[in-house]
């Protein structure tokens, strides 16, 4: 909240820094400073309401007195009461005063206020056309901010002549003014592609960073800008994204010993879109992306986020084998970071990159399955989801194992989830029905409380149409209900078992060469 007031302070009172000197200021500032105080001070919401209805009152009798000396206070404050939730509306024509105003601090105010406090539905006069350029640069922050589909329609011509203008920082603001535009109204991105493709050629990293999110939007809502990108541009983002990455060190653009990070992924965002489903355009890529994802560092964040995107760029694009056994191994090296964040998406993306590699993936199955245990909650439901998707019927022992025997030591709010795992995996990659038997009868009896009706009633059956297991099946059940506790399910199944072939129990009668004989009285 204090970071919130020094930032209203300083775009709210910034003309009487200018205008007012003396005692006038000092009271204009303690105003501001005294309602927030006064909020911050309430003990309850009674209290915060009535502070509100004394200042609304007050900004109600200045705004009809038309006092212009205090409009930027009162907006200024409106839009405190604003964001606190308190409804406003009798101050929005103070926003249009003062973006009608000549001078641009009371511009500046203006447009602030009429970004938060108006929206799209409301018709506003926004001049694109002013001869000051930081006037045009606030028009274009609130026609971004609030530009309907009628305004976009209207305004579109000239914005996209603004993409031009000599001033790197308006040709930044009317990009992504752009990008607001075509999603407004998707019919008009025909008009911003030759300009949008000339953004790409800037020096400016500011305006190249808009143009390059400009260029992925337009892609996005036409197939036609996709096709003109790729068959313009991707050469020279390819040749763009080597510049950046062999670039030398420039302190303007560091982030953690990498040369503007942001624009990396940006470029590689692009790409992406560029590259799926077209051969020729991820060929021309496929070189960038190896150099991108063998020379980034991985030891900081940025770095981090660098090689997620090219992950996710190498595995949205045309087939490459080898590009995408590097990229799943990256994936694996993000599991062992220490950062939970980083965990959490590569296993996100190693459940997609299943789907496309499963063989690569099954190289880091030991290191998933330690994320199976990991103690953060989120980390080990998406690695119990990916340890699911890895299992076939060559390794579906050596991980159930894995699992059962995590599930006797793993906190209670998880063994539901991974006793419904463990249940479905069983049942489908079964190879024979004594093993079958074997590992619902420890999954019962470390959480047969978990185990739905419909699992365990499937084990009756199964038990019951394997005429050669039903003495190997009572003598098993029987001995795990001896040491049951609380485990219902386990006695409710062994009770029906001990009914049905009590006396293949107590005779030893279908003796398996596994087993040892125990005596049971009748």
């Amino acid at each position: 909240m204090g970071s919130l007031y020094l930032a209203l302070l300083r775009l709210g009172c910034s003309r009487f820094v200018w205008a007012i000197q003396g005692d006038r200021l000092s009271e204009l500032f303690t105003t501001l400073g005294d309602m927030i105080r006064a909020i911050r001070a309430c003990k309850t919401a009674a209290e915060e309401r009535a502070v509100v209805r004394k200042e609304c009152a007050a900004i109600r009798a200045s705004v009809g007195e038309n006092d212009q000396d205090y409009r930027h206070r009162n907006l200024a404050k409106l839009m405190f009461i604003h964001m606190l939730g308190y409804p406003t509306h009798f101050g929005q024509m103070e926003c249009l005063k003062l973006i009608a105003s000549p001078g641009f601090p009371e511009k500046r105010m203006g447009y602030l206020g009429l970004m938060l406090l108006l929206d799209e539905r409301q018709e506003v006069l926004i001049d694109l056309n002013h001869t000051n350029q930081y006037i045009v640069g606030l028009a274009l922050c609130a026609l971004g901010n609030i530009c309907s589909a009628e305004m976009a329609r209207d305004l579109a011509p000239e914005v996209e002549q603004l993409l031009q203008f000599r001033d790197p920082n308006v040709r930044k603001k009317a990009a992504l003014c752009s990008i607001r535009i075509v999603k407004k109204v998707p019919d008009l991105a025909e008009i911003f592609l030759n300009p949008a493709a000339a953004l790409l050629k800037e020096k400016h990293h500011g305006v190249l960073l808009t143009g390059v999110q400009l260029c992925t939007d337009l892609c996005k809502v036409s197939a036609e800008a996709l096709e003109y990108f790729r068959k313009k541009c991707t050469e020279g983002l390819v040749k763009l994204l080597k510049d950046v990455v062999n670039s030398p060190y420039a302190p303007e653009y560091d982030v953690s010993g990498i040369t503007d990070p942001f624009l990396h992924i940006r470029l590689l965002r692009l790409l992406h879109v560029l590259g799926q489903g077209d051969a020729d355009a991820s060929d021309c890529m496929n070189d960038i992306l190896a150099q991108v994802a063998t020379k980034t560092e991985s030891n900081k964040n940025a770095g981090n986020a660098i090689l997620y995107e090219c992950v996710a760029t190498i595995m949205s694009i045309e087939d490459n084998g080898g590009l995408r056994v590097l990229a799943i191994n990256i994936l694996g090296r993000f599991l062992s970071n220490r950062d939970n964040n980083i965990r959490y998406v590569a296993l996100n993306m190693l459940i997609k990159a299943i789907t496309v590699d499963t063989q690569a993936v099954q190289r880091h199955r030991a290191t998933i399955l330690e994320c199976v245990k990991d103690m953060d909650a989120s980390i080990r439901k998406r690695a119990l989801e990916l340890v699911y998707l890895l299992v076939n019927e060559s390794n579906v022992k050596p991980l159930t194992k894995e699992l059962i025997d995590y599930l006797q030591v793993s906190e209670q709010e998880f063994k539901g989830d991974l006793t419904a795992k463990i249940c479905s995996i069983v049942e489908k990659f079964s190879p024979e029905k004594i093993w079958y038997i074997d590992q619902m009868l420890k999954v019962l009896s470390e959480a047969g409380n978990y185990v739905k009706d419909e699992v365990w009633h499937a084990l009756i059956v199964l038990i019951s149409n394997a005429s050669n297991l039903h003495g190997y099946a009572v003598r098993l059940l029987y001995k795990a209900v001896q040491t049951a506790g609380e485990q219902e399910t386990l006695v409710r199944v062994a009770v029906w078992c001990i009914g049905e072939y009590g006396e293949m129990l107590v005779n030893n009668v279908g003796m398996l060469d596994v087993e040892e004989p125990m005596t049971v009285s009748s």
